[in-house]
């Protein structure tokens, strides 16, 4: 064991993950799959500021109330990532869903972007 103080940090300076993700585009939207082992629901945070699409999950770690670990492998308790969101897309109706770590969200085109038929009268 060394006599090294452990070194405390303020909650906003931990580092953070970048998660795996997929982007998926079709005509109506994109669908946009991330990779978050070990946040839940309640520890997820999702938010649109402007133009930008951000996403901060914390994971649980479940252990023993008022112990802390002296070992741990996972080392970067938290995943953080953003995106500039184009603005043929619907920020206001964003659909999201967490399911067994994985984070979906589909982000619709705004109407006026999305392809539409064009019905060619008989002259």
């Amino acid at each position: 064991m060394s006599d090294r103080q452990p070194v405390l940090r303020h909650p906003e300076e931990t580092r953070a993950a970048v998660p795996r993700v997929d982007v998926l585009e079709d005509e109506a939207g994109i669908t946009l799959l991330a990779d978050l082992p070990g946040v839940s629901r309640e520890q997820l945070e999702l938010r649109v500021e402007g133009d930008t699409l951000h996403i901060e999950g914390k994971v649980a770690t479940d252990g023993p109330e008022g112990l802390e670990p002296l070992y741990a492998e996972l080392r970067l308790p938290a995943y953080r990532r953003s995106f500039t969101l184009s603005r043929e897309l619907d920020t206001e109706r964003i659909e999201a869903s967490l399911n067994h770590g994985v984070l979906r969200l589909r982000i619709p085109k705004q109407a006026h972007a999305q392809p539409r038929r064009i019905a060619v009268q008989v002259a």
